[in-house]
């Protein structure tokens, strides 16, 4: 799929109702969008009704966008609040405690509480470099990454993929998921050492056939 224009391109095209261009961005933004709103509400389906409500409200209010931010901020941040409201009202009707997330990767391997790096790795114990942190996916090694994502507890699969799927900024991700920016790099660290425990064999394989 070809990259979108800048901003000032890109919200003038829309301004002006370019329908093949909205279409281009709705499939090149709604993938996050999902995994946002699936973070706040208990079901896909809700997420994808929360999506179709933002992409409305989208409609309804681009002209008024401010330009405070980037555009797919401002579209992002939409999705994030409407699937906050859903998920409060799932919340105050369905009254359920949230289980703990089991522990992915031996906890001895981070730096235990009271250090100033507290939950980060310990030196002798971080991972080797992993190459979809740095590298553009390809289709293959992402199907192959969204396959072990579903292995992971919710909030760490959630996190990971708008990092290192969708390609988000960790500051981006915490501001949107109401965390601090250090909690999403500790989730990062764990979540990506348990799919690297998964994916090694694949991807040792297919770096050596590049």
């Amino acid at each position: 799929m070809a990259s979108l224009p800048p901003d000032a391109e890109l919200l003038a095209g829309l301004l002006a109702g370019d329908e093949d261009l909205f279409a281009r961005v709705v499939r090149a933004w709604s993938p996050a969008m999902l995994r946002l709103a699936r973070y706040h509400v208990g079901s896909t389906a809700v997420a994808e009704e929360v999506v179709q409500e933002a992409w409305l409200a989208v409609i309804k209010h681009l002209a008024g966008f401010e330009r405070r931010s980037a555009l797919r901020s401002w579209v992002y941040r939409i999705c994030t609040n409407l699937a906050h409201r859903h998920g409060a009202r799932e919340a105050r009707a369905v009254p359920i405690g949230m289980p703990g997330e089991p522990p992915t990767v031996s906890p001895d391997r981070f730096r235990p509480p009271g250090e100033e790096w507290a939950g980060y790795w310990q030196p002798s114990r971080a991972p080797a470099d992993w190459g979809p942190e740095s590298d553009a996916l390809s289709e293959e090694s992402r199907r192959v990454l969204t396959e072990a994502l579903h292995t992971l507890p919710d909030r760490q699969a959630h996190i990971v993929a708008l990092r290192d799927v969708h390609g988000l900024e960790t500051a981006e991700i915490a501001d949107l998921l109401g965390l601090t920016p250090g909690n999403v790099r500790v989730i990062l660290h764990r979540s990506r050492a348990a799919l690297r425990e998964q994916l090694a064999d694949y991807f040792v394989e297919e770096v050596g056939t590049r």
